[in-house]
This record gives structure tokens, sequence and C-alpha cells, in this order.
């Protein structure tokens, strides 16, 4: 997965929601998040990513799979309602779901339409529990623990059962498709789609047909959205707009611009404010 994505420990706060993110270990850049709704809907962007969701909202939790998003998506959720996931790496998802990435592009489906119900089942008991596991593990700590830290620490042990799920499908998977890789490599660098398929010996026509399966949509609009998150990382950390739309791979400022109002629904310095998620 590209750099925008390798935030180890990051936290974000902002005055939609609060959001923490590690790298995962499952490797090649996934990540596992957690997430607690603010007072308003939460603006997921496009990431050219797959994820594992457990949601606390409704009375028992659910299992959910958000697929690679073409476009911004708003997330209506109680406030304070908490969810943790499992994001994988661009190409990762369908070895562990089961399904090409394309048949889930825009959508947020029950896992249980994916794997079978009683796999599903027990690891939704699994996770709904793992606030006994989080208080096994620190029955070395004080016995009166801040509502915070109880959180935090339910949260993840949910985090490692959602790995550990997709550990497991992982060791019988078939091997990843070897050119995945060097397509997410390619469009990072901002290579057209001849290009890429040149590189990787295939048609342009195999080549969509393969970033299909593996990322939801083809390589041209996978290095749209990467392009679109590169340019977000370097924006949050106060580089002017007209240096990102440079660095990041734009003709110029204004078609940074487009494209992020294209992508997310609203202009940068908005999405900068806060209403990103």
């Amino acid at each position: 997965m590209s750099e925008h994505r390798e935030r180890e420990n990051r936290e974000r706060e902002d005055r939609e929601c609060a959001y923490r993110e590690r790298r995962a270990l499952i490797g090649r850049g996934a990540a596992v998040w957690t997430r607690t709704a603010g007072t308003g809907p939460q603006r997921v962007l496009p990431d050219g990513c797959t994820d594992l969701i457990w949601s606390e909202a409704g009375p028992d939790g659910e299992l959910l799979v958000a697929g690679p998003d073409t476009r911004a998506r708003l997330a209506p959720g109680p406030p304070g309602t908490r969810a943790v996931g499992l994001r994988f790496a661009p190409g990762q998802g369908p070895a562990v779901l089961g399904v090409p990435a394309c048949e889930l592009r825009d959508q947020l489906v029950p896992l249980a339409a994916l794997w079978p119900g009683a796999e599903v089942r027990r690891l939704a008991e699994r996770i709904a529990d793992a606030e006994r596991i989080a208080d096994a593990e620190r029955i070395a700590e004080a016995q009166r623990t801040a509502e915070a830290e109880r959180t935090a620490a339910r949260q993840a042990a949910q985090g490692r059962l959602l790995e550990d799920a997709a550990l497991g499908r992982l060791r019988t998977a078939e091997p990843p498709d070897p050119v995945l890789a060097a397509i997410v490599a390619g469009v990072s660098r901002g290579t057209g789609v001849a290009g890429v398929a040149a590189a990787v010996g295939l048609g342009e026509r195999q080549l969509h047909r393969r970033s299909l399966a593996a990322f939801g949509y083809g390589a041209k609009t996978l290095g749209r959205v990467l392009r679109l998150n590169r340019a977000l990382d370097l924006a949050r950390t106060g580089v002017p707009f007209a240096e990102v739309a440079a660095t990041a791979g734009y003709a110029d400022q204004a078609h940074l611009a487009r494209e992020v109002r294209t992508l997310t629904g609203v202009p940068l310095g908005r999405l900068l404010q806060g209403s990103g998620g």
C-alpha cells in the first residue's frame, strides 16, 4: 500500500469524530482503526481499500464489509457509536473476503452476505465478548480503570480479533496476484494505463479486468484515488495548496481543487477543517 496509509499509531481528533489507527499485523500497509461517531454523519473518503468492520450500533453489534468507494460517502450513526475496522491494503481484501473487489464497489454489506453464517456468528460472539478478554489481559492492573482506558482496551481486543480472522483466511487463500504491487506502484507514480500495462506485461483490457477484481475499479481510477490521499496527507501538514498540487502530481492547483470536490463532495479547505473521515 502507498505511504498515505502507513500512519502507525496516528491519532486524529476533529469536530466530527475521534479516530485512531495503527499498522495491522497482516502487513502490506493494512491498518486497524477505531472511530467514535461525533454529532453528525462521518465523511468517508475513497482510498482504494476494503474494510472489515465491527460496529457497535444496535443492541448486539454487527460485522460489516465496506467496499472500495469511487466517491466520498456519509456514514450516519448516533453520536458516541463506536466502530473498529481492519482496512486492507489495495488488492488485499479479495483474498480474505472471498469475492472480487468490484462486487463490493460503493457498497456497505453485512459480512454474513459473504462468509458462512456460522463463521460470522462465532466471530461476532468473540468480538462482542472482547471486553472480558481485555479485562483478563489487564488482570495485573488496577481494578478501577477509567472508562476511556476500558474503551481503548476493548477496541484493541476487537481489532486483534478482526486481524486473527483475516490471518486465518489468508493462510488458506490463493497467493496474491503478483502484478498487484506493481500496478499500485505504477499508478502511484502517475504512470498512465498504457505504461502500467506494458510494465506488468498485460494488455490494457487484461489490466482493467485484474484491477477490477483486486481493487474494485480500473487502474486509472485507482491512481486518482491514491493521488487524492497523497494530496490530503500533504495538505494536513500545512503544505500550501499550490505546492500540494505540484508534489502530488496535479497539473495545477485548480486541477487539485476539481479532483477534491469530485471525489469528496466538498472543497479542500472545508475538508481540512474536519469534515473528512
